[in-house]
């Protein structure tokens, strides 16, 4: 009997050691390290990825956790990606994401948490942001994204190319008439006027020649109807697109070609332009040949100055319903978020472009290469600016313009038709 009491008193202590311990460890919070599942656009092509990948290291090294990148690609692919994650259950922890209409599923399901929802339990978050300046999910108005850097889409200009065909950079005077006439003396000089892979990317020429047709006011809305203003602009925009294949404008092969494919035509010196976002910069810069390019304003007409842009805060980190429900992942989600929106960090990534900081990015002009300095230049000198308008349009809505380029500049559809087939399939994804 005595031993079975001693055996019974050993047996409670060690479970009171083991309770114990567990107890300790749960409050010191540090003898555990947290692995957070994270998915961005920072891949492929896009300047950041090396910040990026440097930025997580940081943090690892900081907290003790643990990032499970799952960033994989930077193009069209990643939001049909997200979104099958996210019906599947698979999504991840923490979503560098759009925050435009690809978002309204994680936000009307509940997949993701507002700014509102995180404040109630960490008053700071986000504190360092104008709240005016991060955009609103169009499902609720209410914030989710907590955003990083914006972007814009300008003219990229290989200045060899302009050189050997003894023509002038375009510039904030450039009308799109003159645009089209120095691209036609470039082809006949032997280059490729204009980088592109219609097939793949169709999607910046789309914005700048039906934004031709607008102004900064009416470019970011989606035509109430074929027949409406923003109709007329969609079709004629398209028009013009196709008038430029006709002209032979874009590469021969620009109906196969892929976007990484284009873009060494440009930077190889056989293509004088490539229209492209600000995310290209600094994988040009990064090659070290930067002092051969330049970017300026895209060509306007008399509806679009062409000191207009297109310019925008689109995407930010969002934190999910997953992560935040659970008890391990919570803080070390929002201490993460907050973390890559820092003022360090943001002024890191954003550089020539917007933020949403509320004391701004810092910038030493004389450390900046003038490549920098023309991108820079030309974001400072914009008289107007308008958000891109394909991020209004669901991804899976834009095939019959987007994934059919190739049957419009061929002239197989009907480029009415294809304006009206998106228009309709949008009204009926509101009802």
């Amino acid at each position: 009997m005595k031993k079975k009491s001693l055996f019974l008193i050993a047996v409670l202590s060690f479970a009171m050691c083991i309770s114990a311990c567990g107890t300790i460890s749960e409050v010191q919070g540090g003898d555990r390290s947290v692995t957070l599942t994270v998915s961005t656009m920072y891949a492929g092509n896009d300047s950041n990825t090396k910040k990026y990948r440097e930025a997580v290291a940081e943090w690892e090294e900081k907290t003790g956790n643990i990032v499970e990148d799952e960033s994989t690609t930077s193009d069209d692919s990643y939001k049909k990606r997200i979104i099958m994650e996210f019906q599947s259950g698979a999504e991840p922890d923490v979503l560098f994401f759009f925050n435009g209409v690809d978002a309204n599923p994680l936000v009307q399901h509940g997949r993701v948490v507002s700014l509102e929802e995180i404040r109630e339990v960490y008053p700071d978050y986000a504190g360092n942001m104008k709240e005016s300046m991060m955009p609103a999910s169009p499902a609720d108005g209410k914030i989710y994204a907590i955003p990083v850097n914006g972007y814009w889409e300008g003219l990229f200009v290989n200045k060899e190319v302009l050189s050997k065909a003894g023509v002038k950079m375009p510039d904030e005077n450039t009308t799109w008439d003159e645009f089209m006439e120095l691209c036609n003396t470039i082809k006949e000089k032997g280059y490729v006027p204009i980088a592109a892979s219609l097939a793949e990317i169709p999607h910046y020429w789309f914005e700048f020649c039906i934004y031709n047709h607008q102004n900064t006011i009416s470019h970011a809305r989606v035509p109430e109807g074929l027949y409406s203003a923003e109709g007329f602009a969609w079709v004629h925009g398209l028009e013009d697109i196709k008038s430029m294949y006709e002209e032979g404008l874009f590469p021969e092969n620009t109906l196969s070609i892929s976007d990484e494919q284009s873009m060494k035509l440009f930077l190889n010196g056989e293509a004088a332009f490539m229209l492209d976002g600000s995310w290209r910069v600094g994988a040009i810069e990064d090659l070290g040949i930067s002092d051969d390019f330049a970017v300026t304003f895209v060509p306007g007409t008399e509806t679009r100055r062409t000191t207009d842009i297109i310019s925008g805060l689109s995407s930010g980190y969002y934190i999910t319903r997953k992560a935040w429900e659970d008890p391990e992942k919570r803080e070390a989600a929002v201490d993460f978020v907050s973390f890559m929106t820092s003022d360090e960090k943001v002024s890191e990534f954003a550089e020539v472009t917007a933020t949403a900081l509320s004391d701004g990015v810092q910038i030493d002009r004389e450390s900046l290469s003038p490549f920098y300095l023309s991108c820079l230049n030309m974001v400072e000198s914009a008289t107007g600016s308008s958000e891109a308008v394909q991020d209004y349009v669901p991804t899976n809505l834009r095939a019959p313009i987007f994934e059919n380029m190739s049957g419009i500049v061929r002239g197989v559809k009907d480029i009415p038709a294809a304006v009206d087939e998106v228009i309709t399939a949008v009204k009926k994804s509101e009802e």
